[in-house]
């Protein structure tokens, strides 16, 4: 199955138009022909199974015979993650978590962040990808990015997590969270959080975790706690 992503279709629609680039790329790249069936998902866990009635390059409109609904996963997890230098690694952890499954994503800047700057369009068109290409039916949210001394201070009501590689007291990640858990986890720039980022974190009521016996990079840390946090969900 193909799947086409549009956030503007709704749950009650019959008739759908797509824009004039979609409408291109559907009937001129794909070479889709009136008749033909197309699978579209609004990314809130519907899944739209259309007929094309109007094959035009300028505007492909569909009929939706079917509307099917998935539910969400049983967990919720955000994880804030701070970019890294080479943004093609931050990119491909976007890729790979939608693919696994994970809700919510917030770039953060710390005191040892090398990129301080994220540009979020280009990410959440490798999101949009990821889930159509992995048939999933919900998109992650990708939020702006935020310091870390703000987002530390927001009220989550989630299981709440710092990975850091300080040789202090943590617990492992994989035995401290269960299943049907909401999760927040924080991981740090290629620096690692700064000492005073930490000790924020714990006065905050975040738990110092760690991931592995390893050091890990950025971007391989924040796919294991979400291929982690599947896991256990799969139990």
């Amino acid at each position: 199955m193909q799947l086409f992503y549009n956030s503007e279709i709704k749950q009650n629609d019959i008739i759908f138009t797509f824009d004039k680039e979609e409408s291109r790329h559907i009937i001129k790249v794909l070479r889709k022909k009136e008749g033909d069936t197309i699978h579209i998902t609004n990314g809130l866990g519907f899944l739209f199974i259309s007929e094309v009635t109007i094959a035009s390059e300028r505007k492909c409109e569909v009929q939706i015979k079917e509307t099917q609904f998935f539910e969400t996963n049983n967990y919720n997890l955000h994880i804030a993650v701070a970019p890294t230098k080479n943004n093609d690694r931050i990119e491909w952890f976007l890729e790979k978590a939608t693919e696994i499954g994970i809700n919510e994503i917030t770039p953060i800047i710390c005191d040892h962040s090398e990129r301080k700057v994220y540009k979020k369009d280009r990410g959440e068109k490798i999101i949009q990808a990821a889930m159509k290409q992995s048939l999933h039916f919900y998109i992650p949210i990708l939020n702006e990015p935020i310091s870390y001394s703000e987002f530390i201070k927001k009220e989550f009501s989630a299981h709440k997590f710092i990975a850091h590689c300080e040789e202090t007291e943590r617990k492992s990640f994989k035995n401290e969270i269960q299943p049907k858990q909401d999760i927040l986890i924080l991981i740090g720039p290629e620096g690692d959080f700064s000492t005073k980022e930490i000790n924020l974190a714990i006065q905050n009521k975040y738990k110092p975790v760690t991931l592995g016996t390893t050091r890990l990079r950025t971007e391989t840390a924040a796919l294991v706690a979400c291929h982690t946090t599947a896991l256990i969900n799969e139990e």
